[in-house]
């Protein structure tokens, strides 16, 4: 499960810098910003709690 959250968070992340110099999508991209370094994050704590 962690590795769908990794890759999801990459592909966010890679969407967000398409956007974000392409200026086309607003402010959604920012948003899958958002999502993506809260993905990471959640990544991050849940590596830290594995047994």
């Amino acid at each position: 499960m962690s590795n769908l959250l990794y890759t999801i968070a990459l592909i966010l992340v890679i969407f967000w810098a398409i956007g974000f110099f392409a200026y086309s999508a607003g402010n959604l991209i920012h948003i899958l910003l958002v999502i993506a370094v809260i993905a990471v994050i959640l990544r991050i704590i849940q590596g830290k709690k594995a047994i």
